[in-house]
């Protein structure tokens, strides 16, 4: 089936509707059973119909492997899994091991163990630097990156011939240039899609402002106001105003206006790696090319997203076991085939060697050790999406500095 990613509580989407059921509670206990094994209790949201199965084929595995360790899986579905591990914390009941979303307000009760205490040192280095250094808080990273996501610009190479447009744009210039060519075709075609309606502004004013060298802030503040944030949303005004993008960006959202890139109408547009499977289901003959997101000099930059792994210190006795699975799972001959299932990215070198021939994929696995991603450490990081989401589209309409003012008055007022 096709699947659509899911990373974290506010951007991931389970590739299906119904609740995957737990295919063992857990919960409390002393670590081990009457034969003396190791209990370890892992929770886990569906990403998809195969995340099930994908982890109890490899529970199997690192049990075969290590007989005094049993592995109790609990699978839930996203809508449910936030619910579920504060209940379990409440009560006293934190699985060992928990894949989820956001870690830091764990971190911050003294909860997690440190990444570094529960991996090996050859696992801890095989991670992507920008991904582990997204796990930190003061500088320790308590999560271990899990799966991983990145942007990169889908362009119709059809389109892009016909308005004369040589080679797909790197730079701002450039990209306006294409664009502004391809709009005027005519014929309803778009140059690039502009999605700033509630959807994901948040996203695509990311690719423009930290495109620019913006910043939404860091785990202590946010500073969507930033001078330096400026000038990727007067960019974004100037292809507005110059008839570069669709009609109406200000609310259009991002999903259905992919819909329109797939059917050939956008010559150009951001998107996801689950977008090579929709172009392939729905227009299988498009002509299409995945290129790096266009920045204002063309330094090389993508917005990351991703979910994590944490080991909660319940019992100081498991902490062994603990680090025995989480290195099984990391081994690439492991983890590869599991993240090739569900359709993410690998977050380790190994993984994206290993899958440096897919050839759908290359695009996005080369813009990875540059991936930059949201403030989501920060506690008011989700007043700064909704904010975002909210305002971001007065592009269209108002100034580019009193749009990033509003955004950021409405993120300190809370």
């Amino acid at each position: 089936m096709k699947k659509s990613l899911r990373f974290g509580a506010a951007i991931a989407m389970a590739a299906t509707a119904s609740l995957t059921l737990a295919s063992c509670g857990f919960g409390g206990g002393d670590g081990g059973d009457a034969s003396g094994k190791t209990t370890l209790d892992l929770l886990v949201p569906s990403y998809s119909d195969n995340t099930q199965g994908l982890w109890e084929d490899v529970i199997a595995g690192f049990e075969d492997e290590n007989p005094d360790i049993t592995v109790k899986l609990e699978v839930q579905s996203w809508d449910n899994l936030e619910s579920v591990i504060t209940t379990k914390i409440q009560g006293g009941e934190a699985p060992d091991i928990y894949n989820g979303g956001p870690f830091a307000g764990f971190a911050a009760d003294g909860l997690l163990y440190p990444a570094e205490e529960v991996v090996s040192a050859d696992t801890y280095s095989d991670f992507q630097e920008s991904f582990l250094a997204n796990a930190e808080v003061d500088g320790t990273a308590y999560a271990l990156p899990l799966i991983a996501s990145a942007r990169a610009l889908f362009v119709n190479n059809a389109l892009l011939e016909q308005a004369g447009v040589a080679a797909p744009p790197t730079t701002w210039d450039e990209l306006l240039d294409a664009a502004t060519k391809i709009s005027a075709l005519g014929g309803g075609i778009a140059g690039y899609g502009m999605p700033l309606g509630s959807e994901e502004a948040q996203a695509e004013a990311a690719v423009w402002l930290w495109g620019g060298g913006g910043t939404f802030g860091d785990e202590s503040e946010i500073t969507v106001d930033d001078p330096s944030n400026l000038p990727g949303a007067e960019q974004i005004k100037k292809m507005i105003d110059a008839g570069a993008t669709q009609a109406d960006p200000g609310s259009t959202d991002r999903s259905p206006l992919m819909d329109i890139f797939v059917q050939g109408k956008i010559g150009m547009q951001v998107g996801l790696p689950p977008t090579v499977g929709q172009i392939e289901e729905n227009n299988p003959a498009l002509d299409y090319s995945i290129v790096p997101i266009p920045t204002k000099d063309g330094s090389p930059f993508t917005l990351g997203v991703m979910d994590q792994l944490m080991a909660f210190q319940n019992d100081g006795d498991k902490q062994d076991a603990i680090t025995k699975f989480l290195d099984y799972y990391y081994t690439s001959d492991v983890y590869v085939p599991w993240v090739q299932t569900e359709g993410f990215l690998p977050v380790t070198k190994s993984g994206a060697e290993a899958l440096g021939g897919e050839e759908a994929l290359a695009p996005f696995l080369e813009v990875l050790p540059d991936a930059q991603f949201y403030p989501s450490t920060n506690a008011k990081w989700s007043a700064t999406d909704a904010a975002f989401k909210a305002l971001f589209g007065q592009l269209q309409t108002k100034p580019a500095q009193d749009v990033l003012t509003e955004i950021q008055a409405q993120v300190d007022a809370g």
